[in-house]
């Protein structure tokens, strides 16, 4: 950064927001949790820190509780970080975190993939470059899941857009639920809300597996910005599971969308078998960032 750049701390109601949607649009790590419609939506509270004319914005997600603020990172949102028409250095990195207003005492929030910071932890997420031709990128796929595409083959499997938002996001609450307790009610209805929105923008897609009989098997609710296809949500129902209808679906989405300038993220993840699940489609690790802060006053401080 040189002597003449500034940072700004904005609060939320006093934001451009179409000058913030600009720079998240043109910036080279754009992700679809740094639009303002995302951060309304899922965030609590938010505000921002904005480089210059908007050159560079960071959201910061925000809560209070007995009366001290933190910054938290909001349910469905896994990155969030700086975005920027430039790259993004260091000195860039420092400035930013050193502008956090220090009414923020806490923090334990997820930086994104371009966001690099040798003192933090990684969090891994794996994607998958779509711009080959399908037959070229299933080259990349490992025999194990070369193997169940085939016994699911022996399926007479219809993959179809499935035209049920609301349907699509309960069964995977119900399938789901228990492995996200820190995901709440309030939280999935702020994320029904933003994907209708999203859906009305186009901005959403939602495919389905089923049997020849009309049996749901799989679903899978992606989100899309102009580079990257997020898969938000994969939703397996029992029968699906064992007819590996989920490896049937997810390969049929590439093949969908091979051939274009998309990255097709599979969002996370930490769990081995699941880590192993995407790498079989001859994905790569692109991890983010865990940033953490802590200067609370004792013995709060020891506390958390």
């Amino acid at each position: 950064m040189n002597a003449n750049d500034h940072i700004r701390y904005i609060r939320q109601e006093e934001i451009n927001k179409e000058s913030w949607n600009d720079c998240l649009s043109s910036s080279r790590n754009e992700l679809i949790y740094g639009y303002t419609d995302y951060l309304d939506h899922m965030a609590r509270n938010w505000d921002g820190l904005v480089l210059n004319d908007y050159e560079a914005v960071m959201p910061l997600t925000w809560n209070e509780k007995w009366g001290i603020k933190y910054l938290y990172q909001p349910p469905l949102t896994p990155q969030l970080g700086i975005f920027s028409r430039l790259e993004i250095t260091r000195d860039h990195m420092n400035s930013f975190l050193k502008s956090i207003p220090k009414e923020f005492r806490f923090a334990e929030i997820f930086l994104n993939y371009a966001n690099p910071h040798p003192k933090m932890k990684l969090q891994d997420n794996f994607v998958l470059d779509l711009q080959k031709p399908y037959p070229e990128i299933a080259k990349g796929y490992k025999a194990d899941l070369l193997k169940n595409l085939k016994r699911a083959s022996r399926q007479e499997f219809i993959y179809e857009e499935y035209r049920e938002l609301d349907n699509a996001l309960a069964l995977h609450q119900y399938q789901y639920g228990e492995r996200t307790a820190h995901v709440k009610k309030t939280d999935y209805e702020r994320f029904r809300n933003l994907c209708h929105r999203l859906h009305n923008q186009g901005s959403s897609i939602i495919k389905s597996i089923r049997l020849k009989n009309d049996e749901l098997m799989a679903l899978a609710l992606v989100l899309r910005t102009k580079n990257r296809l997020y898969l938000l949500e994969s939703t397996t129902l029992p029968k699906g599971r064992d007819l590996q209808a989920n490896h049937f679906l997810l390969d049929a989405l590439i093949r969908e969308f091979a051939g274009q300038q998309l990255i097709f993220d599979f969002v996370g993840s930490t769990i081995p078998g699941i880590a192993h699940f995407y790498k079989n489609f001859g994905a790569i690790n692109q991890p983010y960032y865990f940033y953490y802060l802590n200067e609370l006053p004792w013995p709060v401080r020891v506390l958390k």
